[in-house]
C-alpha cells in the first residue's frame, strides 16, 4: 500500500503542473500561434528526455511512437488550445472532467481493467465537484469550443490508455520522450506552413516556455505515464481531477480571486472522488480481475507490476 501511495503522489505531479500551465500560457505566451505554441512545448521536452534516457525506438516502437505522439501531443495540444480560446476556462475544464469516466470505459476493452464501483462513484462525485467549483454563473457557450474540448478529452483518454497497453515493454522515460519528440516533429512543419516564421519571443515568454517545457510537459508527462504503468486507469483518471482544483487555488493565490463557499464545497467533493479511487490493498483484489491484454505478439510475457494491483 505504501508503494501505491508513492505512485499516487508521483502521478499527482502531472495534473498539478497542468493546472498551473493554464495561467502561464494565458499570461505569457503568444495567443495567436497555437501550432508553434504546441510544437515549442513538445519538441524541446521530448529532446530533453531523450538526452536523459539515451534510448532510440526499436521495432514496433517506431510506429507506436508516431501514433501516440499524434494522439497525446500533436492533436491534443492543438485541440486544448482551440478550446481555451473559444470557451471560458470553467466550461472547458468541466468538459475535460469527464475524462476519468472515459478512461475507465476505454481501459475495460483495451487493458482488461473492469471499472470498480468505487471508481465510478469517484468519477461522478468528482465531476459534480468540478461543476460546483467552476460553473458559478451563466457563461457564453461556443458549440465549436465544446466540440474541441470534448474531442481533446476523447483523444487524450484513448491515447493514454493505448500508451498503458503498449508501454509495458519499454522504459517509461524513453517512451514518453519518443511520444513528445514525434508529436513535436509532426507539428513543426505544419506550424511553419500555416503560421509562417516562428514568433519573436520576449524574455518573459522565453522563461514561460522554459517552465511549460520542463515542468508542465517533460516532468508532468513522465509522471503521468509512470502512474499509468503502476496504477489502474480509473485511479489515474481521478487523480487528473486535481487539474481544475489547482487552477482554482492558483487563481486565489496569484490573481487574488475570492474562494467562495460553493467552490470550497466543490473542492471537497473533488478530493473525495480522488480518495474513492485510491488503489485497494493487493491482497483484497484477489483473482477476480482479468489479466492485462498482452502488449503484442512480439513482446515477452511480463509479470504485473508490484504497484499495479490487478
Amino acid at each position: 500500500m505504501e508503494a501505491n501511495t508513492r505512485w499516487v503522489a508521483l502521478t499527482a505531479v502531472a495534473p498539478v503542473a497542468w493546472g498551473t500551465n493554464y495561467f502561464v500560457t494565458h499570461e505569457f505566451l503568444p495567443a495567436d500561434r497555437p501550432l508553434y505554441g504546441a510544437a515549442l512545448r513538445a519538441l524541446p521536452a521530448g529532446l530533453i528526455l531523450l538526452a536523459l534516457c539515451r534510448q532510440q525506438p526499436r521495432g514496433a516502437w517506431w510506429r507506436r511512437s508516431a501514433v501516440l505522439g499524434l494522439l497525446n501531443v500533436s492533436v491534443f495540444f492543438v485541440l486544448v488550445y482551440v478550446a481555451s480560446q473559444l470557451l471560458p476556462t470553467s466550461i472547458a475544464s468541466t468538459v475535460m472532467a469527464v475524462s476519468p469516466l472515459t478512461m475507465m470505459l476505454i481501459a475495460w476493452p483495451l487493458v482488461s481493467e473492469r471499472p470498480r464501483t468505487a471508481h465510478l462513484a469517484g468519477a461522478a462525485i468528482g465531476l459534480a465537484g468540478v461543476c460546483l467549483m467552476l460553473l458559478t454563473g451563466v457563461e457564453r457557450v461556443s458549440v465549436p469550443g465544446v466540440l474541441a474540448s470534448a474531442a481533446a478529452m476523447l483523444v487524450s483518454s484513448f491515447g493514454h490508455i493505448l500508451a498503458k497497453r503498449w508501454s509495458a515493454d519499454a522504459d517509461v522515460l524513453a517512451s514518453t520522450a519518443w511520444q513528445l519528440t514525434a508529436g513535436g516533429l509532426f507539428l513543426l512543419p505544419v506550424a511553419a506552413t500555416v503560421e509562417g516564421p516562428p514568433p519573436a519571443l520576449s524574455t518573459p515568454a522565453l522563461l514561460a516556455f522554459g517552465y511549460v517545457t520542463l515542468v508542465a510537459t517533460a516532468l508532468a508527462f513522465a509522471a503521468w505515464f509512470t502512474g499509468l504503468r503502476h496504477l489502474p486507469a480509473g485511479t489515474v483518471g481521478l487523480i487528473g481531477l486535481l487539474n481544475p482544483v489547482t487552477g482554482v487555488l492558483l487563481g486565489t493565490a496569484v490573481a487574488a480571486e475570492v474562494l467562495t463557499v460553493q467552490q470550497l464545497c466543490g473542492l471537497v467533493l473533488v478530493l473525495a472522488g480522488v480518495v474513492l479511487g485510491r488503489p485497494r490493498r493487493a491482497g483484497r483484489r484477489g483473482s477476480s480481475q482479468a489479466p492485462a491484454v498482452p502488449i503484442s505478439d512480439e513482446s515477452p510475457a511480463r509479470e504485473p507490476s508490484a504497484g499495479n494491483p490487478r
